[in-house]
């Protein structure tokens, strides 16, 4: 019997890659055949890539959707056109049961192009109010799930459901021993994980390194800076190693954490809460985002998991004063996410996605 196929899209960041790979390998399981659309180059190629090397790649053009001046708004809608040409070829060969969109703004052809075609579309949203893509997308999806039970004020309620975030599950599996060995600290203080997103936080960086000598006197240091963006006058700090980026550890360096400093995206910060890491969150600004982490850090903070320091306030001492309250508070922030509800599972999500396929 021919598998069925179905098409995941998404990309531009790795937020919006991280769900598909993880349910990639589960719908696999439930039988389904994979194939993946996105943009040529971009995050989602690198990893669908290294990740699965024997899922078929569709690389189309994608457009950015700006909300400030720009010449390319000007040239941008015809890569989106060709996207959409293209994105109807692919479902022309493919034959999919159903597409299975992540967000970014590859995804809005594709999505477009499945409800042309008549295919299935749905849509996963991560944030608490649905991105610009996503909300160009939703007139064209059967359904819409969502992380947030706020977001669903944001989206058509009548085909929207608030499923939940998705951990993946390499990420529980991993071990503080494995992570203290990749680091090779010696000294018993707190580990702090930094992180600043898939490419780095040039302003995180920056306060951190500003003042690591009173940083490390209180913390063992983990720093993921971003591709790029090693300091080599570091190298050999004690109570500091630094990173560009790491996949495989990253499980072992998380559970070796005790607390985390971290941008605010959502599948980032749900990941933090399942491993039950206290955490700080300095979200980006209004002024360089749609406001969406800025939401999610103060869901979060309403709900006692997280600190959160606004960037503009981001400078070294007011790092160090809140990173010292976090530590104060740790055991108490830590029993309170224990009783925060489970993630569902990769393969809870698969099955939701197999489930309107059997609906039509």
């Amino acid at each position: 019997m021919t598998k069925q196929t179905i098409l995941l899209t998404g990309g531009g960041t790795a937020g919006h890659v991280s769900l598909n790979q993880a349910v990639l390998p589960e719908l696999v399981e439930l039988g389904f055949h994979i194939e993946y659309v996105g943009s040529k180059g971009g995050i989602e190629e690198s990893i669908i890539k290294e990740a699965f090397p024997e899922t078929p790649y569709h690389a189309i053009s994608s457009g950015k959707l700006r909300r400030y001046f720009s010449r390319k708004n000007f040239t941008d809608p015809f890569r989106v056109g060709r996207g959409l040409l293209q994105s109807m070829q692919i479902i022309r060969r493919t034959k999919p049961a159903a597409i299975f969109s992540k967000g970014g703004f590859v995804s809005v052809p594709v999505v477009m192009a499945g409800k042309m075609m008549n295919i299935p579309v749905i849509i996963h949203e991560s944030d608490v109010t649905p991105g610009l893509a996503n909300k160009l997308a939703m007139p064209f999806a059967d359904h819409i799930y969502t992380v947030f039970h706020e977001t669903l004020q944001h989206v058509p309620k009548e085909k929207a459901t608030a499923s939940g975030a998705v951990i993946r599950q390499e990420l529980l599996q991993g071990t503080a021993e494995a992570g203290k060995r990749f680091c090779g600290f010696q000294r018993t203080l707190p580990v702090l994980l930094i992180m600043g997103g898939s490419q780095g936080s040039a302003v995180i960086n920056e306060a951190v390194r500003d003042r690591l000598g009173d940083l490390t006197e209180v913390f063992n240091i983990i720093h993921l800076c971003g591709k790029g963006n090693l300091d080599p006058a570091l190298e050999g700090a004690d109570g500091y190693v630094q990173f560009e980026f790491v996949t495989g550890e990253l499980p072992d360096l998380l559970h070796y954490a005790d607390l985390v400093l971290s941008r605010a995206g959502s599948n980032s910060i749900f990941e933090f809460l399942a491993l039950r890491k206290p955490m700080l969150l300095i979200p980006l600004s209004k002024e360089r985002s749609r406001g969406d982490q800025l939401l999610n850090a103060s869901l979060f903070k309403e709900q006692g998991y997280a600190f959160v320091l606004e960037e503009e306030m981001l400078m070294a001492d007011t790092l160090i004063g809140k990173l010292r309250e976090l530590e104060a508070q740790r055991s108490t922030m830590t029993e309170r996410m224990a009783a925060a509800p489970e993630p569902k599972t990769a393969a809870e999500m698969a099955a939701l996605i197999a489930g309107h396929i059997k609906k039509r």
